[in-house]
């Protein structure tokens, strides 16, 4: 089977760029590589080209690609720090420095890979490949702890998903950063991955006319403050990648110990990122009302905390 789009750029776009950076860009259809994997092909104009070619405004595409192949893990016994399960979900305190999900590099010891075991442990084998739909609804970073959800059937994955697609789950995030800002505030504008660094994103706050990039939105309060450092309470609105990271960047209060966005500190040598997910709100299937789900800060946030010592007094 073979997916297809036909897509018209539109009359406004204001620049001439390949067809492969318009598709991985503008369109977000696939990134740069799943175009070579999936053997994508296109016709510009009703012509067959290559993804080389200059594309404007007007032209119209029509693309064809391969779906994805199938993934398939391995179900591994891990040990998990379960907040709450019952037949339709599992909430879990992940650990810092766990996956959530296998990509390159990570194919085993991932979140993924634990709950498909726990989903179905009668057939663990190290050589039994399960199907990777895990109920995943939601991602952490690897190196943020705290509070994720999983979807144990179909039924349920499809009611999550909805809740999060429709921004109606809470989320409150802990983060320990380098400087003071206000005491409250409001960090928005367009993301996107950068150019010469893929793995990192920018945040582009003073939208220019048609500018690219996912609109981005979180609100924070300063909980304590010390001699340049903050603990700050996170409540982000959308779900980018990254966001909270280079939302603190971008005020010039980057999570304290970001080995990304942020620089080493001399006073805290070898720290990890101190970005917790400290609770979730969320309505579970077959319940009429939310309930909310925490975590408590983890060991690394109160030795860091003990460090910087008491809060100073205020004049």
């Amino acid at each position: 089977m073979t997916l297809s789009r036909t897509h018209q750029i539109p009359f406004d776009f204001p620049l001439v760029t390949r067809l492969d950076l318009y598709i991985a860009q503008s369109l977000c259809l696939l990134t740069r590589s799943q175009i070579k994997a999936r053997k994508l092909t296109a016709l510009v104009n009703g012509a067959a080209v290559k993804l080389s070619r200059p594309v404007k405004a007007g032209d119209v595409l029509v693309l064809s690609w391969l779906p994805e192949a199938p993934e398939y893990l391995i179900r591994e016994n891990i040990p998990l720090r379960i907040i709450y399960e019952d037949q339709n979900c599992v909430v879990i305190n992940k650990a810092q420095g766990m996956v959530v999900h296998p990509g390159a590099g990570n194919k085993s010891g991932t979140l993924a890979n634990a709950l498909a075991y726990r989903r179905n442990p009668a057939e663990y084998d190290m050589t039994d490949h399960g199907d990777a739909r895990t109920g995943i609804v939601h991602r952490l970073d690897k190196d943020t702890s705290g509070v994720i959800i999983a979807a144990c059937n179909d039924a349920a994955l499809r009611f999550l998903s909805a809740q999060f697609k429709s921004r109606k789950v809470k989320k409150r995030y802990i983060a320990l950063v380098k400087g003071v800002p206000p005491q409250t505030g409001t960090i928005s504008g367009l993301m996107r991955r950068e150019s010469a660094n893929r793995k990192r994103f920018s945040l582009q706050q003073n939208r220019l006319p048609n500018e690219r990039g996912k609109m981005s939105l979180t609100f924070y309060r300063v909980l304590k403050t010390w001699n340049g450092y903050s603990l700050l309470l996170l409540k982000p609105k959308t779900g980018r990648t990254h966001q909270l990271r280079v939302h603190l960047k971008s005020i010039g209060c980057p999570i304290l110990c970001d080995p990304l966005y942020g620089k080493p500190d001399k006073q805290f040598p070898g720290g990890t990122l101190m970005l917790h997910a400290y609770s979730l709100s969320v309505t579970l299937p077959g319940a009429d009302r939310e309930s909310r789900f925490t975590a408590p800060l983890p060991l690394r946030f109160k030795r860091v905390i003990d460090k910087l010592g008491p809060v100073p007094e205020r004049d």
